[in-house]
């Protein structure tokens, strides 16, 4: 079974795109733009204050006809952050980001320190690699070829 440990490792970045709450929302959108992600965390020092993403942009500044440049993030980002650990599974991962209707999830040890975020979009492409791997070993079995890993 696949923990966000692994998924973390699989990345291979650890990366961690943040912003203040202070700062603009048109500043986060170009960070956001920059570095090709969906979603930032909200920092104050090390703590996780929120999560800004581009959905919150879209429905509290632009469809409220608000100015991204004069909108301070933390006018419209998420305060409730839902957090995993490196040991919960990618299952446990996809039915709390489908629950919740949340797309990034930020990774925190026991000592509530921040090691990464992963998306849906890193969940999905480790399931695949998980069925392309139980395919192949199944076409292995059924055409009698040696065990392959």
């Amino acid at each position: 079974m696949t923990t966000v440990a692994d998924i973390l490792r699989a990345k291979g970045t650890s990366s961690i795109y943040s912003v203040s709450p202070s700062d603009t929302m048109l500043a986060a959108l170009q960070l956001m733009a920059d570095k090709s992600i969906g979603a930032l965390l909200v920092l104050e020092g090390e703590k996780i204050a929120g999560i800004v993403t581009e959905r919150d942009y879209a429905r509290k500044i632009a469809l409220q006809g608000r100015s991204s440049a004069s909108t301070r993030v933390d006018e419209v980002m998420t305060r409730k952050v839902h957090c995993v650990l490196p040991q919960q599974t990618s299952e446990e991962c996809m039915a709390l980001m489908t629950s919740n209707r949340m797309r990034h999830l930020p990774v925190i040890n026991e000592s509530q320190q921040l090691l990464g975020m992963i998306s849906i979009g890193d969940l999905v492409k480790e399931i695949i690699s998980a069925q392309q791997f139980t395919i192949s070993q199944m076409e292995h079995y059924i055409s009698g070829s040696p065990h392959v890993r």
